[in-house]
């Protein structure tokens, strides 16, 4: 196998792409290590690096590791920028990272935002690119990439290539908001979600709609569920503020179970319920 260009990955966040990304990683990788916010969220994510490393040929989670200290990802090649999708919250963390670790390449998983916005605002925009992983990335093929025109083609250049070793498709996609997938995705899943209010059909009933009468491997509210509701709404509010089409921001039923607290899959209940 060809060197990995990023023998000591950070990954910033604990949740299912981070962990998923970490797991991944570790197969390449000789150090990836995590930035965490607690012990608690250490526990977790190294268990689901676990969980995850169990179904990929290669992977090796005795390579992850966590810190609660910034300045311990200092000599990190690349650090991956994996917390909530919030811009100003995104862009302050790859700002204090492109300081702490200056020769890493910094990428964001962001699904909606603008990647020249957080490269601008890290005041590292050289370095910073989009890499759009989807869950659960060890079984996902795609990486959307993402390099806004101050990005050097070395980044560029180094970003394909980890891709290539990780055995994962990269296409370059543009900046514009929801990359291609999502801008794609999305308002279809937000139809989905409206002809279920129309109509007062079950979720399974839509969704066996669609996974039976078009051979979707998943039905659009299981998947909405999956993604989590909260960042359907960010990425509706990213295409809508584009496009100014209300259709693309989500439905009024997904803002209830937000505001409710019901995000998918991640908190045990949405259009389904896990518990």
């Amino acid at each position: 196998m060809t060197a990995t260009p990023y023998e000591f990955v950070a990954i910033a966040g604990s949740g299912t792409i981070a962990t998923g990304l970490a797991a991944v990683a570790s197969t390449s990788s000789s150090r990836v290590v995590m930035l965490v916010r607690s012990e608690e969220s250490a526990d977790r994510a190294l268990a689901a690096v676990e969980k995850a490393s169990r179904r990929i040929p290669g992977a090796n989670p005795s390579r992850v590791t966590t810190t609660m200290e910034i300045g311990d990802l200092a000599e990190a090649n690349l650090l991956v920028e994996a917390v909530v999708e919030d811009a100003a919250v995104k862009a302050d963390l790859l700002k204090r990272v492109s300081v702490v670790a200056p020769g890493a390449d910094l990428a964001t998983t962001t699904s909606s935002l603008s990647i020249t916005k957080l490269g601008e605002d890290s005041g590292a925009a050289e370095r910073v690119y989009g890499l759009h992983v989807f869950n659960p990335v060890p079984a996902m093929q795609l990486v959307e990439l993402i390099f806004p025109e101050p990005v050097t083609e070395e980044v560029a250049e180094r970003a394909h290539d980890w891709c290539h070793i990780l055995e994962k498709t990269a296409v370059e996609v543009p900046d514009t908001a929801g990359f291609a997938v999502n801008r794609l995705l999305f308002p279809y899943l937000f139809d989905a979600v409206r002809y279920q209010e129309r109509t007062g059909l079950e979720a399974a009933a839509v969704d066996q709609c669609m996974t039976l009468g078009v051979a979707h491997p998943m039905g659009p509210l299981a998947l909405l569920d999956l993604v989590g509701l909260d960042v359907a709404v960010a990425i509706g509010q990213a295409l809508n503020a584009e496009s100014g089409n209300p259709d693309h921001l989500a439905p009024g039923s997904i803002e209830d179970f937000v505001a409710a607290g019901h995000l998918g899959r991640k908190t045990g209940r949405g259009f389904y319920d896990y518990s």
